[in-house]
């Protein structure tokens, strides 16, 4: 009698189940920093340069800024997840050759990979919305929602990062990606400067930088602030996430089997 196989849900998740059990087992050193860092940013730029900074949109710029910390921290977990964190998995411990000796294949392996990005990104956006509650930043309930966009950051970044794993021969060619595109998207992304103070190119590369629209979502989640626009947002990147998660897997499956 053959024994039935698990179902192609239950393969995901079991990955994601493996990544969770690694990650709690040193829960506190893994999830203090995300309680840290926004604390450090709030107090050098929000409230140190705020003071010398007018008010943005009507709102004072501790308060404009601190939506835009919950999406560039989602960002910074998931793309740090799957490169170098995934790479080292890929290369060094070996993890994925284990993982594809059981019935789980190469798609549902990296699947639960860029769910478990997701779920990093809903776990530290949520941590930094903690921080900007306790100092009076979040002015709507709709700002417990936040963190859902934090997943979708996760999902989005995680798959880009897959992307560029995939190609990566030496785990140092990360810097490249890190310096070369996060940090740009960081302060293109209009967390730090309105969008339409930017050039007028600069303002239309925005537009195609995933991140952009996440802040905007958590913005208005957090300040209460909807506009039709945050409809666009979500549409973008609802229509984005798929091709990403798709070329994600696509690159992966060939590195893995060349």
């Amino acid at each position: 009698m053959k024994t039935a196989l698990p179902g192609c849900a239950w393969r995901i998740f079991s990955v994601f189940l493996r990544h969770k059990k690694c990650y709690t087992k040193h829960l506190f050193a893994n999830g203090f920093p995300p309680f840290i860092e926004p604390l450090l940013f709030l107090a050098a730029i929000g409230f140190g340069l705020g003071k010398y900074v007018d008010t943005i949109n009507g709102v004072p710029y501790s308060q404009y800024i601190a939506p835009g910390l919950l999406a560039s921290t989602a960002m910074y977990t998931s793309t740090f997840e799957l490169t170098y964190a995934a790479y080292i998995r890929m290369e060094f411990e070996k993890i994925y050759d284990a993982i594809l000796s059981t019935p789980i294949g190469i798609k549902d392996a990296f699947l639960g990979e860029i769910l478990w990005a997701g779920a990093k990104g809903f776990f530290f956006s949520s941590a930094v919305l903690i921080v900007i509650t306790l100092f009076g930043l979040v002015k709507s309930p709709f700002g417990l929602l936040a963190p859902f966009v934090g997943f979708l950051t996760g999902v989005s970044f995680g798959s880009m990062a897959l992307v560029v794993t995939s190609y990566v021969k030496d785990i140092n060619n990360f810097n490249f990606y890190i310096t070369g595109c996060c940090t740009p998207m960081f302060f293109l992304s209009g967390i730090i400067i309105p969008l339409d103070q930017l050039p007028e190119g600069l303002r239309v590369l925005s537009f195609f930088i995933p991140l952009t629209h996440c802040v905007n979502l958590m913005r208005e989640l957090i300040l209460g602030s909807f506009h039709m626009s945050g409809i666009i947002d979500l549409v973008w990147l609802m229509l984005f996430i798929p091709v990403a998660v798709s070329c994600a897997i696509y690159r992966i499956r060939k590195r893995l089997i060349v």
